[in-house]
């Protein structure tokens, strides 16, 4: 099993005053040639965005884009017509396509909203831009994976994107140890601790720490304290 660490703290950070936001890959204006993706996973942003504000209309293209709200409530707009609100529990994913114009805002004007804008290159360019969004109950994450993300056209639970990724949620109470199984041979694992402390390994993980695993079939994980984890299967080349 090889591994790279990021520690929380050595993320990228822009603070633009309505929105503060932790970049664990090189975005926007920061850069680092060490932390440019891993694998087909090119974006993992930690974002809280003030009351009432929000990220204009803006284009993507050919870019699988995934919104996981972690407090607050999240407002959708996009050039398909959709119009939604994410909130805390759900899940929504984005195929840019051929092209999609959209906006998203904290909906509420009395509090923060925090979410993980997530991006996978996808294995398929110029589809069809679509939308899905979908709920996962604590119960469904608690001492166990709750799948959030799937491939397209299977029957994997969670919303659907183009690529062969695999996206877990987990809530773990102290002590609970689970063992995870790469689901496709190359795929590699990238572990984001949302809450918490958890061993993967030799690996000492915190909040807000992120870990790669590659060239290993299976890997376990135990809760040092209650936690909760974001668990990440890409393609990696």
């Amino acid at each position: 099993m090889v591994t790279e660490l990021h520690k929380a703290n050595t993320r990228g950070h822009a603070d633009h005053g309505w929105l503060d936001s932790w970049h664990t890959f090189s975005f926007a204006g920061y850069h680092n040639p060490e932390r440019m993706q891993f694998g087909a996973l090119r974006v993992l942003n930690d974002d809280t965005v003030a009351p009432g504000m929000g990220f204009g209309k803006h284009p993507h293209n050919n870019m699988e884009i995934v919104s996981i709200p972690l407090e607050g409530d999240l407002e959708h707009g996009d050039s398909m017509g959709t119009i939604a609100v994410i909130n805390q529990g759900d899940v929504q994913v984005m195929s840019a396509g051929t092209g999609i114009i959209h906006s998203e805002k904290n909906k509420n004007a009395d509090r923060q909203v925090k979410f993980l804008q997530i991006w996978v290159l996808p294995n398929k360019k110029n589809v069809q831009p679509r939308y899905d969004q979908k709920s996962i109950s604590p119960d469904e994450k608690h001492n166990k994976l709750a799948t959030v993300v799937s491939p397209l056209g299977t029957n994997d639970g969670g919303v659907q994107l183009h690529q062969d990724a695999w996206f877990y949620l987990s809530k773990l109470d102290a002590g609970k140890e689970m063992n995870y199984e790469i689901k496709k041979n190359g795929n590699g694992v990238y572990a984001f601790v949302l809450e918490g402390d958890l061993m993967i390994g030799e690996n000492e993980l915190h909040r807000r720490d992120g870990l790669g695993i590659r060239d290993s079939e299976t890997f376990t994980m135990q809760a040092l304290t209650p936690c909760e984890i974001l668990l990440m299967e890409v393609p990696m080349n």
